[in-house]
């Protein structure tokens, strides 16, 4: 009943129902984020991995540290997946995480922040000490009506820092981002702007604004490496668009009092993303990545961190209207890097998922299909095992869209158990025939 009252329901009807249920959310557990040093990071994409890399370098620092993600929560050393198929849930979920958090001695709360939430209040009443802005590029445009919209929802993250009650409140930016000068429009009381060396500023820096400026980057087959302040950095994880994530989180650890040399120490050490550029390690010789891209900026980075490689690529689109704009798109940035692909489903939700893939195959057809050409296999299951058993031996096979996401959403709001990375175990656990 309540789903079919907001769909009928006026707008500003609409916010002032969400904004009712984030102040008594907040009444209700006491408004915890003043207990708790708070940050909260945005941008379109890197938000997941940013949470958990500034969860891991305060932990190893000392502190005991919440997480709230799209992949996965955590209160100290508790760690348990977000089945929830939306990064910041509803009726309150927020405060009370944050309230278990104070309850359980925690210093320090990572919130991943995104605009449907913000849309819908979520953020509010969250006192922050700290916002983080990672990137900016289309997406949920259908869902906010326009990329300038979207954009304002994003804002409004900064704005809420800038009406905090706590001190020191510090804004974190990535000022390569062409949209980073709005980021910084707001009146805070420190500003940490970050950039990887090999990108220019956007916009002139605020005063007294802190710059951090990655230098040496070298971006190899299997990890990067860089300096900051003459310290090296070094981690497993690939592409540039890791190391754009790692300063961010340098950020955020400068900001809380931890030094380069023990950050270093902690990155190298590595922090496992789970569905992000993850490998699934086998002995059948293939090299098989999965990942959540799901946006062209995201789909573009996750095929530009292996290089030259030779990829064999799987992908699909998100239904349920979710960002139709998108699917030739992706299709397009496929059809250029990937040697072969394969177009299948994915969350179809309502839609026809033939439909979906008939709009991706457009975007690849218009960009002259792949190398070695592309084919349609609807069934997602079958797409990866066509992929792996066919990828030779210098093929890298990506399948991209879904990452650690544990369910499939089909039709009539049916969710059906699903992770795209024990399906890659299970196919490469069978006998696979020579390519």
């Amino acid at each position: 009943m309540m789903k079919i009252l907001r769909k009928i329901m006026p707008k500003p009807l609409t916010k002032a129902y969400h904004a009712a249920l984030a102040a008594a959310g907040a009444a209700r557990y006491g408004f915890p984020s003043r207990k708790i040093f708070v940050i909260g990071i945005t941008g379109t994409n890197g938000k997941s991995t940013t949470a958990l890399l500034v969860g891991k370098i305060l932990a190893d620092s000392g502190h005991k540290v919440a997480v709230s993600s799209s992949i996965q929560f955590q209160i100290g050393d508790r760690v348990w997946p977000n089945e929830f198929k939306m990064t910041m849930p509803g009726r309150s979920f927020l405060q009370g995480f944050l309230a278990q958090a104070v309850r359980e001695k925690c210093t320090h709360a990572v919130i991943e922040v995104t605009s449907e939430g913000i849309l819908q209040n979520r953020h509010a009443h969250i006192d922050l000490d700290a916002a983080v802005f990672l990137n900016l590029s289309r997406e949920h445009i259908e869902r906010h009506g326009g990329y300038e919209k979207y954009r304002a929802a994003k804002l409004r993250l900064f704005e809420s820092l800038s009406r905090s009650r706590k001190s020191a409140r510090t804004a974190i930016v990535n000022i390569a981002d062409s949209e980073s000068k709005l980021f910084l429009g707001f009146r805070v009381d420190k500003y940490i702007c970050f950039r990887s060396g090999s990108k220019q500023r956007t916009t002139t820096l605020p005063s007294g604004a802190t710059e951090l400026i990655s230098q040496n980057e070298i971006i190899g087959p299997e990890s990067v490496s860089f300096t900051v302040e003459n310290i090296l950095f070094s981690s497993p994880l690939r592409g540039l668009f890791n190391i754009e994530n790692m300063l961010a989180a340098i950020s955020v650890g400068a900001r809380c009092g931890v030094g380069f040399q023990d950050m270093a120490v902690s990155l190298k050490n590595g922090v496992h993303v789970p569905g992000r550029v993850e490998e699934i390690v086998n002995d059948k010789g293939k090299r098989v990545f999965v990942d959540y891209a799901h946006t062209p900026a995201a789909l573009e980075a996750v095929y530009g961190a292996f290089g030259d490689a030779s990829l064999v690529c799987v992908l699909g689109a998100a239904g349920g209207g979710r960002d139709k704009w998108k699917r030739p798109e992706l299709g397009k940035i496929a059809a250029r890097k990937c040697r072969r692909v394969i177009l299948t489903d994915e969350d179809p939700y309502d839609e026809d998922p033939q439909e979906i893939i008939a709009q991706i195959e457009r975007g690849v057809q218009g960009a002259g299909s792949a190398e070695d050409g592309y084919e349609i296999i609807v069934d997602r299951r079958e797409a990866i095992r066509r992929a792996i058993n066919t990828a030779g031996d210098n093929d890298i096979v990506v399948v991209t869209g879904k990452g650690s996401e544990g369910v499939m959403m089909v039709k009539d709001g049916k969710r059906i158990p699903w992770d795209d990375r024990e399906v890659c175990r299970d196919i490469l656990g069978e006998t696979l025939p020579h390519p």
